[in-house]
């Protein structure tokens, strides 16, 4: 399965929902922009957005949330290894109060993977980064950046765009 991710004007991308009906956009807004993102096997929408190759999945995306995505650039070389790490996880996160869906999402045209959580809350998403499990997934991360990491990891957050 592969997904797709483009940004835009909130109103740019209302309007490519409504004329795209079939392709089942998630529209979120950020502070800098919209963004659009949705999964397909095979049919791309989008001129200039980012191409994915869905790797992991958990829930369902939901039409309300708060959207939480951890960009991490990885080093050619170290893409296997980054993967099966990532592959071989604990999934601490999805029992957690307020999770909603969990995607991994390898880039086909760039070196920067998406961690992509969604949550009912921003709340919730802050009781995760408090919790015994969170620093428990997270243990062992040095606080410099990890040699396979081409650029230094940043975070996206999001909410979900509420319909008219």
């Amino acid at each position: 399965m592969k997904a797709y991710m483009t940004n835009g004007t909130i109103d740019f991308l209302q309007k490519l929902d409504k004329k795209h009906p079939e392709f089942n956009l998630h529209l979120m807004s950020s502070s800098e922009s919209g963004i659009a993102y949705y999964e397909n096997n095979n049919k791309k929408l989008f001129n200039a957005g980012r191409e994915y190759e869905l790797l992991m999945q958990t829930g369902e995306i939901q039409k309300e949330g708060f959207v939480v995505m951890n960009n991490i650039p990885v080093a050619d070389d170290s893409k296997p290894g980054f993967e099966h790490r990532f592959k071989n996880r604990t999934n601490a996160v999805e029992g957690m109060p307020g999770f909603q869906a969990f995607r991994f999402l390898r880039p086909l045209q760039n070196n920067t993977y998406v961690v992509l959580t969604q949550w009912s809350s921003a709340a919730d998403f802050e009781n995760w980064k408090a919790s015994d499990q969170f620093k428990e997934a997270h243990k062992g991360q040095a606080a410099k950046q990890p040699a396979h990491f081409t650029e230094r990891p940043f975070i996206t957050t999001c909410t979900m765009l509420e319909e008219d």
